[in-house]
């Protein structure tokens, strides 16, 4: 009865999702709908073929929402991530521990069977971390389609990609340098409900981080312990640790919980509880008594379509890659 009642609260959200989407999604060219004459099946090739993946990979499904996300940081959402070759995008230190590629390219030799030469690498990824979202329990929304795929992938061009010890002014500024707000920060990051972080980036919290040798304060001392049990001092660095302690696998608030409790994993999730600016959206997002409350998964959708639309190729701009994962 509680499974059923939570897929009926899902289904729900996803309907009104849907719903109150529609009028952002005809930005910079892009539209729901864009292949649904030249293409008509493409949503539910690139859907099946995450779905998929994720039955024997449930890691493909953080790792096609974190993708999409490091794509449209850099030269905008053009599927440059995807490209190959030295010194490529994908070869960036950001970039090393990504993870879903064979999920685009399996979807692209589908796609080009079907409709050759018609449906973007940068589209694909675009519906492929929407669905990565459905697949681990989040809420459905329209992605628009219509973009063009970048033809220029440079790792130099990552490096103002959002770090793991990023103050949150920082964390603010490279957002709104893609026109989006604290709330669209705080909502997109919230994205690390699923995924891991290796031992290797969030560590340095947990040893010699005071002036006294102690411990990130902003962590809960129980926590810390746990941490340290799992990422020893001088241990295995490649070691990797739920971002959402207990909830890594559902796409849910938890994660925003774990903040409240002092049991975020990164220096730069954590932050976003620590500071005013950010914590009361965290805060609506817990149901905090005397704030206006905000529905996560409609948000999440919300804020997903405004970064797919960042400095896209429409048009006649960029090209119509055969090959995703082309080599430079």
């Amino acid at each position: 009865m509680e499974g059923k009642c939570f897929n009926q609260i899902v289904l729900f959200v996803s309907l009104l999702l849907l719903a109150t989407v529609a009028s952002l999604v005809e930005g910079q060219g892009t539209r729901v709908g864009f292949y649904s004459s030249s293409c008509p099946r493409v949503e539910s090739i690139v859907r099946s073929t995450v779905q998929s993946h994720f039955r024997s990979d449930p890691t493909v499904a953080p790792g096609l929402l974190r993708m999409h996300f490091h794509d449209c940081f850099v030269q905008g959402c053009d599927a440059s991530i995807l490209i190959a070759g030295s010194n490529t995008e994908r070869t960036a230190g950001p970039n090393l521990l990504l993870r879903g590629y064979e999920v685009i390219d399996d979807a692209k030799t589908q796609l080009e069977s079907t409709c050759p030469g018609v449906v973007s690498c940068a589209d694909i990824l675009a519906l492929a971390a929407r669905d990565s979202v459905v697949v681990t329990g989040g809420a459905n929304w329209a992605v628009p389609t219509g973009r063009r795929d970048g033809t220029i992938s440079r790792a130099s061009d990552a490096a103002n990609l959002p770090g793991f010890r990023d103050t949150v002014d920082v964390q603010k500024q490279k957002f709104l340098d893609k026109n989006l707000n604290t709330q669209d920060l705080v909502t997109l990051v919230g994205g690390h409900t699923i995924g891991t972080s290796a031992c290797q980036f969030f560590s340095y919290r947990l040893y010699n981080f005071t002036s006294t040798g102690g411990p990130d304060p902003s962590i809960s001392p129980a926590f810390v312990s746990q941490l340290q049990a799992l990422c020893p001092q001088n241990g295995d660095g490649s070691r990797r640790i739920d971002l959402d302690t207990g909830s890594g696998s559902r796409f849910d608030t938890s994660y925003f919980a774990n903040l409240r409790d002092g049991r975020g994993i990164l220096e730069s999730d954590q932050r976003l509880w620590t500071d005013a600016s950010t914590k009361t959206f965290v805060e609506r997002y817990l149901g905090i008594r005397g704030l206006l409350g905000l529905t996560f998964n409609v948000e999440f959708g919300r804020s997903m379509v405004k970064m797919s639309n960042i400095e896209v190729k429409t048009g006649t701009a960029g090209e119509i890659r055969k090959v995703c994962s082309r080599i430079n």
